[in-house]
């Protein structure tokens, strides 16, 4: 009964700032990994930023510096501040959480334009 509920989405000029969040619900265990990747129109999804258990994160190159994943152990969320966006973030995010199975968002879109 794992649901995965994100939120933060939109529209935003380039330059600016989004936050996003996904939280799950549904486990009494910890997740192995919990993330976000994005999909582009005509590419490939992509993985942008995630966190492992341990507390590790790791990040597309091309985000570097711009976005930062964390996680909220008590809310058993998911977090990913967007800075500087550029137009080419422009995409559908997706949250993905992983437990002994993969799970999913329905993915938000963000876009960057002016």
């Amino acid at each position: 009964q794992v649901q995965l509920v994100e939120s933060g989405g939109g529209l935003v000029q380039p330059g600016g700032s989004l936050r996003l969040s996904c939280a799950a619900s549904g486990s009494s265990i910890r997740p192995y990994f919990m993330g976000w990747f994005r999909q582009a129109p005509g590419k490939e999804r992509e993985l942008v930023a995630g966190i492992l258990s341990g507390g590790s994160t790791n990040y597309a190159d091309s985000v570097k510096g711009r976005f930062t994943c964390s996680r909220d152990d008590a809310k058993n969320t998911v977090y990913l501040q967007m800075n500087s966006l550029k137009p080419e973030d422009t995409a559908v995010y997706y949250c993905k959480v992983t437990y002994a199975r993969i799970y999913w968002g329905k993915g938000m879109l963000v876009t960057v334009s002016s």
